[in-house]
């Protein structure tokens, strides 16, 4: 894959951010230059602009281009909903997962549309995770595993990369990995997931608070956080996140449970995310919170929470049209424009 993955050991996290490749201020300044020359007043296109400069620090060229948008979709089964954390049956993520296949989802029409190659990962659907209130929820190997799985699955040819998650209980586990990331009551960061009453995100937190209390050891420890709390498709995402970043690839990160799939690697350096963009704020409790911890500022505000990748793919659509803009506006001295 590369001079960094796979992975042999989750202690390795720690030394990528020190070797990993790093923001092109030069390839920056040459978009941002290119941004005051165009056809409008400065600023006037706001985030767009930022986003289209950004994908030029990250891109490492000062035109940069989306020639193919790689969306991946991780799906994982979790041994916490033996608690009774989720009105669903586990059995609905593999269901989801064939009508991902066959095309029938929410986030197969908005690919479609956007134009992102879609791929959909389902990690050991008929082995679920451990009950991480009785256990870590997984081993370091199980975790590694995972981790070089999500990693191997990133197409270096891509020019920007979405990410997206399916499986039932896995909105606990996002709760989970956010309050042992960024402190506070488990019910700061606990909401509906797929459909939760009062009560049930009552008994979510509770739930929540059992396992943080039995690993509590674990704070501070992003790696420990991943394998005691997490589930296979959060560990494939944070992997796919890291092959991103060795490939100089920019990612659109999804919802809440996507976000906070990558917590534990805000906990190992925040740096290790800033090639990461936060496709949008969604209607989960917890997301704004979330970003906020993260300091990531959304493109989008849709009160979306399906998961899915959904809200990555939206973005793409806007990041399109922020490099359309880049690239294909006429400077002042090319238009013949008073003012540049």
């Amino acid at each position: 894959m590369t001079e960094h993955f796979p992975l042999a050991a989750l202690a390795d996290l720690a030394a990528l951010p020190a070797r990993l490749p790093r923001y092109d201020e030069e390839a920056a300044r040459a978009a941002r230059d290119r941004q005051a020359s165009l056809t409008k007043p400065p600023g006037s296109l706001g985030r767009l602009e930022t986003l289209a400069i950004d994908m030029a620090g990250w891109r490492g060229t000062s035109r940069p281009q989306i020639r193919k948008a790689q969306a991946l979709v991780f799906a994982g089964n979790h041994g916490i909903c033996a608690q009774g954390v989720n009105p669903f049956p586990q059995e609905v993520t593999a269901q989801m997962v064939a009508n991902f296949h066959a095309g029938g989802a929410a986030i197969n029409q908005i690919c479609a549309i956007t134009g992102a190659d879609l791929t959909v990962i389902a990690l050991d659907l008929d082995h679920a995770t451990q009950d991480f209130t009785q256990s870590p929820a997984m081993t370091e190997a199980e975790c590694l595993d995972a981790l070089n799985r999500g990693a191997a699955a990133v197409d270096r040819a891509a020019d920007v990369l979405l990410l997206g998650e399916m499986g039932i209980g896995n909105s606990t586990v996002a709760a989970a990995l956010a309050a042992a990331c960024f402190g506070g009551a488990p019910g700061d960061w606990t909401g509906p997931g797929t459909g939760s009453d009062a009560a049930g995100v009552a008994h979510k937190a509770q739930v929540i608070a059992r396992g943080l209390e039995r690993h509590a050891g674990v704070s501070g420890d992003g790696a420990a956080i991943l394998t005691t709390l997490g589930g296979r498709e959060q560990a494939a995402i944070c992997g796919a996140i890291l092959a991103a970043r060795a490939y100089r690839i920019p990612v659109l990160l999804d919802g809440f449970i996507c976000t906070a799939a990558a917590a534990p690697l805000h906990v190992i350096d925040p740096a290790l995310l800033d090639h990461c963009i936060a496709s949008h704020r969604g209607a989960e409790p917890g997301h704004g919170r979330l970003l906020d911890a993260m300091a990531k500022d959304p493109v989008l505000a849709l009160d979306l929470r399906l998961g899915e990748g959904t809200g990555a793919a939206l973005a793409l659509g806007l990041l399109r049209a922020a490099l359309a803009c880049h690239n294909g506006m006429a400077t002042f001295a090319e238009a013949g424009v008073t003012g540049g």
